[in-house]
């Protein structure tokens, strides 16, 4: 069985989202001192977004050919599906899944970092055909 090894755009991908990921985790902690666990979440995300789309745009799909505004339309798109996905991933693991397997140490926090990885497949699929044509 022949191991296939990931493109070079898709580990470009991977470090853009990681970054993006750090700010996203980063912040989501910071504003936890002063909201509740979903609009944390929220904005978190949203400062997550814009990190990854600056990256995205920059060095991993920097031949795209569609219009920038076109772009951002579809990025934003695939993201509130992604925001989504990250919203009920964390939820049901923070609220119940973690509970029920005797996890009662930081559950948001874990719940949140298993949460964002969840649509990193889904999102480099719909940004590679959609938010950055080439």
């Amino acid at each position: 069985m022949k191991a296939t090894i990931p493109s070079r755009q898709f580990i470009l991908f991977l470090f853009a989202g990681g970054l993006a990921a750090a700010v996203n985790f980063g912040s989501r902690i910071a504003l936890s001192h002063w909201m509740d666990y979903v609009p944390s979440i929220i904005i978190a995300y949203l400062l997550g977004m814009m990190s990854a789309f600056m990256l995205n745009k920059l060095f991993v799909f920097s031949e795209a050919r569609n219009r920038l505004h076109n772009q951002v339309m579809w990025f934003i798109l695939i993201n509130l599906v992604a925001v989504a996905q990250t919203i009920v991933i964390s939820l049901l693991l923070a609220r119940w899944l973690l509970p029920a397997i005797g996890v009662d140490f930081h559950n948001e926090t874990i719940a949140h970092s298993i949460g964002i990885v969840v649509p990193v497949i889904t999102s480099y699929l719909g940004h590679k055909r959609f938010s950055f044509r080439t």
